[in-house]
């Protein structure tokens, strides 16, 4: 761990950090309603707003075999720059929960990396996991929202069912501004229903190091 880590990981967190393990530990996911602070609602819909002319339709797989295909999913990402000063407070506070996870879980979380995602009106992707037991280094999946006002006859939840960690049934969280979802990559299913309006997030995942050879895994 670098001094400038260790730094970070001693600074005081809006993330309630103990309750996020605790969550993640006993059912596999957790949902944070109205957790970001003001500045960083305001510097991610900023880039939000100098960067959405760059976003490209998403594509599913991995690596050199990824694909678009509108039956799967229908919304536009571009990837977030963690030199980016203006983030630097997202990013400062990604390290601060990576750092806080592998103490309390013992994940080996290596690095973070992030999105954003556009659906726009009709939207939506369907029933997926993001990691392959095995098959990817992707640990911890999160999700930020970006969205004002959003009311319930507008669709865009994020679904999540159960699986190892067995929710009751199904959970549905709305896209509301603020609210931050964070869940086990392997272990719990997931869907994006479709949106009949704009809709905005931050997607990211906690990765371990898978180590081909001389290289490290690339981003799936």
């Amino acid at each position: 761990m670098s001094p400038s880590e260790i730094s970070v990981a001693d600074m005081n967190t809006w993330l309630p950090l103990d309750r996020i393990a605790e969550g993640l530990h006993e059912r596999g996911y957790i949902v944070l309603p109205n957790v970001l602070t003001t500045t960083i609602v305001a510097a991610l819909i900023d880039a939000l707003d100098k960067r959405e002319v760059e976003m490209r339709p998403a594509k599913v797989g991995r690596g050199g075999d990824q694909r678009s295909n509108a039956f799967v999913r229908r919304d536009r990402i571009t990837w977030l720059d963690p030199q980016d000063p203006a983030l630097a407070e997202w990013f400062d506070a990604m390290l601060t929960l990576r750092l806080a996870l592998n103490e309390r879980l013992f994940l080996g979380l290596f690095d973070f990396e992030c999105q954003l995602a556009h659906y726009a009106p009709g939207g939506f992707y369907r029933r997926h996991l993001d990691a392959f037991r095995g098959r990817s280094n992707r640990r911890v999946s999160l999700v930020t929202y970006l969205n004002r006002g959003w009311l319930p006859d507008q669709g865009g939840e994020l679904v999540m069912y159960g699986a190892e960690h067995a929710l009751a049934s199904q959970l549905k969280i709305t896209p509301e501004l603020g609210t931050m979802v964070l869940f086990l990559s392997q272990d719990i299913p997931h869907e994006v229903l479709t949106a009949s309006r704009d809709r905005y997030s931050v997607a990211g995942w906690f990765r371990i190091n898978d180590t081909l050879g001389n290289r490290l895994d690339p981003p799936a």
